[in-house]
């Protein structure tokens, strides 16, 4: 793992829009489309709003997804696909290739294998972008949540998830997905967040499932 520090959120944010960009460029460059798999909530907000103006990458060429999904539709203010439609597909990044994780249907699991082809097609992701909550979780991988076990160690690319606590069932990209991406970056800012990412990093991925990618990952903090 390697950790950078930043004197405030909004040099890190510039800085690692700046990295993803470059990051992006450098695979069009050998390859004819890149994948890149971001959060939702409200942290990556800054990076993204940079992103989308980067003239520089070709964005029709590249796939974008979410790390992970609500099942609920895109009317729903609780929608990732909202906020990635509102705050990333637009400006240069229009142009870009949405690779949905929601399809409308009562559970995930009536759509997992056909939403699932749509995501290994774009495999391994060339960029993939985490949040980390304070409990420890990324994406949809949540202590104690119902399918995590089989997410962690299970070789399909998309898992059904549901955690107490979570109102919403989810999908999310499995640990296998998330650890096979050529470039891995998490962005956490705040004293709490970091306390709880050196708590992980001495913890199994059943405890703490940001450990299973930890390894291989760049991590951004700031204090605020």
């Amino acid at each position: 793992m390697e950790l950078i520090e930043y004197p405030d959120s909004e040099m890190m944010m510039m800085n690692l829009a700046n990295r993803i960009a470059g990051e992006l460029e450098n695979v069009l460059f050998q390859n004819d489309t890149a994948s890149l798999a971001v959060p939702g909530g409200t942290t990556p907000g800054p990076v993204f709003d940079s992103l989308c103006a980067a003239g520089r990458i070709d964005w029709a060429r590249v796939n974008v997804m979410l790390t992970d999904e609500r099942w609920v539709p895109e009317t729903d203010a609780r929608s990732n696909t909202r906020l990635l439609r509102e705050r990333l597909l637009i400006d240069k990044a229009a142009a870009a290739r949405h690779v949905p994780l929601y399809a409308e249907a009562a559970a995930p699991e009536d759509r997992l294998e056909d939403l699932a082809q749509g995501v290994a097609g774009c495999l391994p992701l060339s960029v993939c972008l985490l949040g980390m909550g304070a409990d420890m979780h990324t994406a949809s991988l949540f202590p104690g949540a119902d399918q995590l076990e089989a997410a962690l160690s299970g070789d399909a690319v998309l898992y059904a998830m549901r955690a107490p606590g979570v109102p919403e069932a989810r999908v999310t990209l499995s640990a296998r997905v998330l650890k096979d991406a050529m470039n891995c970056h998490v962005v956490i800012t705040g004293h709490e967040k970091r306390e709880a990412l050196e708590k992980a990093r001495n913890l199994p991925p059943e405890e703490a499932p940001i450990a299973a990618v930890l390894p291989g990952a760049t991590v951004h903090w700031a204090e605020s």
